[in-house]
């Protein structure tokens, strides 16, 4: 392994783009490579066991790009995929679960924390079960939000219809009186003003994709892999299932570039 190859980030659709944009902050000299699986998101409402299918198909199109590390930056693969993949793979493997868990239970005043997440991931209790061992005082509430990511896929993050669905979807967290909510699918940073605007000023959000990135920089360093300064900043390279031209369309956006062009390749029977 030498410390120029990339880090692969794989994600459902577009919403690991959200991992990216901090990864750039954060690592500029690291060179990237992201796939999301357009195509076949949301991941959220489907079985586990297909999950994990989907996520083994995108981890092997990326260890055939010779990347040192894998993050995978979706909350339902990281709940069921995860544990799985880690031990089997010869690198580095991180997910987006522990980073988020850690910051909200930092952020915390009252030790009332909403989770909202796909289906999937609500439905695994991951973020429920690893808040609960660290404080056991704690009240969490969880909220499914499946038509969060649809919005974001479909680039109507600011559209009318999204305050309306944002503003009715969380509508049962508005009486809990939390302190801090755990944005518990990297899609959601993306509709993070109108969340922000619904939940109210006093709720502290936390985006758990991009705490991840602070853990990535630690393995990088702990593994003896990190990209140093090099004469120009890393690159990065993007894979869809989907449109192209959607995705490139969010991600030219929300990365505010004008580079990305993605490609598109097939995985498994889409």
């Amino acid at each position: 392994m030498n410390n120029t190859q990339p880090i692969g980030f794989i994600d459902s659709g577009v919403g690991g783009l959200t991992v990216i944009k901090e990864a750039m902050k954060q690592l500029p000299n690291e060179n990237m490579i992201y796939l999301g699986d357009t195509a076949r998101c949301p991941y959220g409402p489907r079985p586990a066991e297909q999950v994990v299918q989907y996520t083994w198909e995108m981890t092997r199109f990326l260890m055939k790009q010779n990347i040192k590390m894998l993050v995978i930056a979706c909350n339902t693969a990281t709940a069921v995929a995860l544990e799985e993949i880690n031990q089997a793979l010869p690198i580095p493997v991180i997910g987006v679960i522990a980073s988020g868990t850690r910051a909200a239970v930092k952020a915390t005043k009252s030790q009332q924390i909403g989770i909202i997440g796909t289906i999937g991931t609500v439905n695994s209790k991951s973020y429920e079960t690893a808040i609960m061992s660290r404080v056991a005082s704690a009240n969490v509430f969880s909220l499914a939000c499946p038509k969060f990511v649809p919005l974001v896929e479909s680039n109507q993050t600011h559209s009318p219809i999204a305050k309306k669905i944002v503003a009715e979807t969380l509508r049962p967290l508005q009486n809990k009186k939390i302190d801090t909510l755990i944005l518990g699918c990297t899609h959601y940073p993306l509709l993070r003003p109108i969340i922000q605007n619904v939940m109210g000023k006093d709720v502290q959000l936390v985006d758990s994709g991009a705490e991840t990135i602070s853990e990535v920089s630690m393995l990088l360093d702990y593994f003896n892999i990190v990209s140093l300064n090099t004469p120009k900043p890393g690159k990065l390279a993007c894979y869809t299932t989907g449109s192209t031209k959607m995705f490139d369309e969010i991600a030219n956006k929300w990365l505010e570039r004008t580079d990305v062009k993605s490609q598109h390749i097939q995985l498994g029977e889409m």
